[in-house]
């Protein structure tokens, strides 16, 4: 086993990536790894997102030392897939680490170019106007919409599908109206819920949270990271429920056995147990 050394931060420039693209051709050869070589583009996709997620995940938790090792996995994946291209022939890690390298210089003229861009906001108009005209270039016809994600959790693609219309002008010119939107939604719901028709209920919960989400995107929230974030919250709250449930009540009563539950107004006040302690937690620090 080689072991190249690491040099310090300020002096590394990525030369130690060779060895992951070696390590990766070794695992894949003919006397390699028999899990590696069994694998497949379609295969090894579920790994992409559940390592995308943990760099998030890390991200979130503000710890970097699992941030550097969720980057690793997910770089991992990202050479484990152009070895396969290497393999049947349609590309290889140097193709895609150009192809990424000169999008960049591409698309970023005012540092590598004569052009001027001053605001983040003339940045991203730069990169949208640029990324038609490649479009264009390669005689694609793509609509607007083409390009979000089908993969992206539905919050997320609903937000990204949001911004994309909002540069097109087809979009609330404020606030007021996408908050007017979301009771408008919720009246429709309220009419499906009435009705009993599970089509419309369906359709008429999609049409709120859609709505939610792009009032989301007028605020300056992220809309995924929000319902994440309150999930996150619902969880803490009720592990304290189950941990009061445990020591008042010998835990709960299993499933089946519906009429031995404890009364609901009992869970709500260990809830409301919960908020307390989260409120004193936030003040003292």
């Amino acid at each position: 086993m080689s072991v190249l050394p690491v040099p310090p931060l300020a002096q590394q420039t990525g030369q130690t990536f060779p060895r992951l693209v070696s390590i990766m051709r070794r695992l894949l050869a003919d006397d390699g790894c028999p899990w590696d070589r069994q694998q497949t583009f379609a295969s090894l996709r579920r790994y992409v997102i559940e390592e995308a997620h943990e760099v998030v995940d890390a991200i979130d938790s503000e710890d970097r030392r699992a941030l550097r090792e969720e980057l690793g996995d997910l770089l991992f994946q990202v050479v484990f897939q152009t070895e396969l291209g290497r393999a049947e022939g349609s590309f290889g890690p140097d193709d895609v680490i150009a192809g990424i390298c000169d999008k960049l210089e591409r698309r970023h003229p005012h540092v590598f170019g004569d052009a001027v861009a001053t605001t983040p906001e003339q940045v991203r108009q730069s990169w949208d106007r640029i990324k038609a005209e490649e479009r264009a270039r390669r005689g694609r016809s793509d609509g607007l919409l083409d390009s979000v994600p089908v993969s992206l959790p539905a919050l997320a693609r609903a937000q990204r599908v949001g911004e994309r219309v909002e540069k097109v002008g087809f979009d609330w010119p404020d606030t007021a109206g996408s908050r007017a939107k979301v009771d408008e939604e919720l009246g429709e719901l309220d009419a499906a819920i009435r009705s009993n028709d599970r089509t419309a209920l369906e359709e008429e919960i999609g049409d709120v949270l859609f709505a939610l989400v792009n009032l989301a995107r007028h605020v300056g929230v992220d809309a995924e990271a929000a319902l994440g974030a309150t999930t996150a919250k619902f969880i803490r709250r009720f592990r304290h429920v189950e941990q009061r449930v445990r020591e008042r009540h010998g835990g709960f009563a299993p499933s089946s056995e519906s009429s031995h539950r404890l009364p609901l107004h009992v869970l709500d006040a260990y809830w409301e147990e919960a908020k307390v302690i989260e409120r004193g937690e936030r003040e003292r620090s």
